[in-house]
Protein backbone atom coordinates (compact mmCIF):
# COMPACT_ATOMS: atom_id res chain seq x y z
CA UNK A 1 0.00 0.00 0.00
CA UNK A 2 1.33 3.37 -0.92
CA UNK A 3 0.91 5.08 2.45
CA UNK A 4 3.45 2.76 4.13
CA UNK A 5 6.26 4.66 2.41
CA UNK A 6 4.88 8.04 3.51
CA UNK A 7 6.49 10.23 6.11
CA UNK A 8 5.03 10.83 9.56
CA UNK A 9 1.75 12.75 9.27
CA UNK A 10 0.20 15.24 11.67
CA UNK A 11 -3.30 14.73 13.01
CA UNK A 12 -5.33 15.72 16.05
CA UNK A 13 -7.65 14.19 18.65
CA UNK A 14 -9.88 15.37 21.51
CA UNK A 15 -8.73 14.27 24.96
CA UNK A 16 -11.03 11.66 26.49
CA UNK A 17 -10.74 13.43 29.87
CA UNK A 18 -10.79 17.23 29.30
CA UNK A 19 -11.92 17.33 25.64
CA UNK A 20 -8.98 19.57 24.64
CA UNK A 21 -7.78 19.23 21.06
CA UNK A 22 -4.26 17.79 20.88
CA UNK A 23 -1.96 17.73 17.87
CA UNK A 24 -0.03 14.52 17.35
CA UNK A 25 1.80 12.55 14.67
CA UNK A 26 1.00 9.18 13.11
CA UNK A 27 3.76 7.04 11.64
CA UNK A 28 2.28 5.33 8.56
CA UNK A 29 4.98 2.63 8.68
CA UNK A 30 3.14 1.21 11.72
CA UNK A 31 0.29 0.02 9.49
CA UNK A 32 -3.19 1.24 8.70
CA UNK A 33 -4.52 0.36 12.17
CA UNK A 34 -2.55 1.35 15.27
CA UNK A 35 -3.18 1.68 18.98
CA UNK A 36 -0.94 3.48 21.45
CA UNK A 37 -1.05 5.62 24.61
CA UNK A 38 -0.37 9.35 24.55
CA UNK A 39 -0.70 11.86 27.39
CA UNK A 40 -2.91 14.92 26.86
CA UNK A 41 -0.85 18.08 26.31
CA UNK A 42 -3.24 20.04 28.56
CA UNK A 43 -4.32 17.83 31.50
CA UNK A 44 -1.56 15.15 31.21
CA UNK A 45 -4.09 12.29 31.39
CA UNK A 46 -3.25 9.14 29.41
CA UNK A 47 -5.37 8.53 26.31
CA UNK A 48 -5.51 5.28 24.39
CA UNK A 49 -5.40 6.42 20.77
CA UNK A 50 -6.73 4.26 17.98
CA UNK A 51 -5.48 5.43 14.60
CA UNK A 52 -6.94 4.06 11.39
CA UNK A 53 -6.16 5.05 7.84
CA UNK A 54 -9.14 6.10 5.72
CA UNK A 55 -8.39 5.16 2.10
CA UNK A 56 -11.31 7.20 0.80
CA UNK A 57 -10.12 10.52 2.29
CA UNK A 58 -6.42 9.61 2.31
CA UNK A 59 -6.07 10.69 5.93
CA UNK A 60 -5.95 9.32 9.46
CA UNK A 61 -8.89 9.01 11.84
CA UNK A 62 -7.97 9.18 15.56
CA UNK A 63 -10.21 8.10 18.44
CA UNK A 64 -9.25 8.67 22.09
CA UNK A 65 -10.41 6.60 25.05
CA UNK A 66 -9.41 6.90 28.72
CA UNK A 67 -6.66 4.52 29.81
Amino acid sequence: MEFFGAEIESSSYSCAFCNSVNDTFVDPSGGEYQQYVEDCQVCCSPNILTASFDHQSGGWYLRAEPE
